[in-house]
């Protein structure tokens, strides 16, 4: 229900980038289709209606597959995508009977029939309007879920040959859909790009390029949230975890917390991160026998722990405790 909520936004998103947009010649091809197709406005959404109340049949009963209409093709293509999360999962096809017990088994086809269906809509929609917002939301999550599961075995592929990659997988788009990475994440930047108002594909974007380890794209994304989110704590705090657990830079990360506590000035939570940052960093030096950076980064977690008894606290004490008995043996 959320999610087809969600491609409603995007819809309405996209009916009135598509109202915005400049009336095509009427003496091209693309005029005439445009002058004798009647106005989408209404089907849309008393379908997109349907869709979100899961009456999916009746949805696209209500929807032209022959039009030409990108909102048309890009809400056939979402109701297709849902009805392909129900649908059985594809088996492999039969091998003859002659070879049968001798022939290794055909792998199953990756795409169920309804996929297919839906990505034939999403495409036509794609190419009457390139990066129509729907459309590129659905073909985004679409063809992700099929990336990531490919990412995981290759990912566990190498992780079983202890390191050595396996021989190239063949090509994605030689017998099917291209579903690589670069196709996935340029369908979320359309989306985004063209639904500046909502969150949804930032968040969507922002999950997927986590998942299959694309840092740079991820960023893109946050970037893009911040853009929608003026203001608030809570994108920055996201920004901060994200720079320090996936870029590695804890030293940036506590610039974004501290320009959250100008939002939520004496937030716990926030100072809480920032004392992680220096306590972590302290002990790291601590290791290494660098006491004066030791006893540095440990003054300076201290400035952002209320609570002395609280975890942080404890921790800041017992290594200062350890510092003073250094210094009382030398």
């Amino acid at each position: 229900m959320k999610r087809a909520m969600a491609l409603g936004i995007v819809l309405a998103t996209g009916l009135a980038c598509q109202k915005k947009a400049p009336a095509p010649d009427a003496g091209s091809a693309q005029g005439a289709t445009a002058a004798a197709a009647p106005a989408p406005g209404g089907v849309v959404a008393e379908a997109m209606s349907l869709l979100q109340a899961g009456q999916l049949d009746e949805a696209l009963a209500r929807l032209d597959a022959s039009s030409g209409d990108p909102a048309q093709l890009a809400l056939l293509g979402a109701v297709w995508a849902k009805k392909a999360e129900t649908a059985p999962l594809p088996t492999p096809p039969p091998l003859p009977s002659a070879a049968a017990k001798r022939a290794t088994p055909l792998p199953a086809p990756e795409f169920k029939p309804e996929e297919l269906t839906a990505l034939g809509f999403l495409d036509r929609a794609l190419q009457a309007q390139p990066g129509q917002p729907l459309a590129s939301l659905t073909l985004a999550q679409l063809l992700g879920s099929h990336a990531a599961r490919r990412f995981d075995m290759e990912r566990a592929a190498v992780s079983a040959k202890r390191g050595r990659p396996k021989a190239a997988a063949p090509e994605i788009g030689a017998a099917g859909p291209d579903y690589g990475l670069d196709r996935v994440l340029g369908a979320y930047r359309d989306a985004v790009a063209n639904t500046p108002a909502s969150k949804e594909a930032v968040e969507k974007m922002y999950d997927f390029a986590v998942r299959v380890g694309r840092i740079d794209d991820a960023q893109w994304a946050l970037d893009q949230l911040l853009a929608r989110e003026r203001e608030k704590p809570e994108p920055l705090v996201r920004y901060g975890d994200f720079l320090r657990d996936h870029r590695k830079e804890p030293h940036k990360a506590i610039e974004r917390y501290r320009e959250a506590l100008i939002w939520r000035a004496g937030d716990e939570d926030v100072l809480g991160r920032i004392a992680d940052i220096y306590v972590n960093e302290g002990i790291e030096a601590f290791d290494k026998h660098q006491w004066a950076v030791t006893e540095a980064r440990l003054q300076e977690a201290r400035k952002y722990v209320k609570n002395p008894n609280s975890p942080q606290g404890l921790r800041i004490r017992d290594y200062e405790s350890r510092l003073a008995a250094i210094r009382r043996a030398r």
